[in-house]
């Protein structure tokens, strides 16, 4: 999972998407990503994503962070099916992280951006 900012053009704003990045040399099939934002005293909607097939050495984006949550850990909890079967990845990028100062190449993607744990 990657945090990319990129510039809205009609609302004339910078803002974060996280993208699901696929490294391996196999397709991600019948991806679900589930997300919330939470800290000690506060905790986001829970949202639901879903994505049909991810192709090897491809990147999708998920969802937007609205500015808002970027003060909250926000966690990504990804699973998906391969020929090995279902398997199941957590992300999360901490509280403050997602800023430009933390940037860096992503993988496969032509942008730059920072990347969850």
């Amino acid at each position: 999972m990657a945090a990319v900012q990129s510039y809205n053009q009609d609302f004339k704003t910078h803002d974060w998407h996280v993208y699901l990045i696929n490294v391996n040399n196999f397709a991600l099939e019948t991806v679900l990503v589930v997300s919330k934002g939470y800290d000690k005293k506060d905790t986001t909607s829970v949202m639901r994503h879903s994505l049909k097939v991810l192709p090897a050495k491809s990147f999708a984006k998920i969802e937007l962070l609205q500015p808002e949550v970027l003060k909250l850990n926000n966690w990504f909890s990804v699973s998906f099916f391969t020929e090995e079967g279902m398997l199941h990845k957590d992300f999360v990028f901490k509280k403050n992280t997602i800023s430009e100062k933390k940037i860096e190449v992503l993988p496969l993607m032509k942008e730059k951006g920072i990347l969850a744990d």
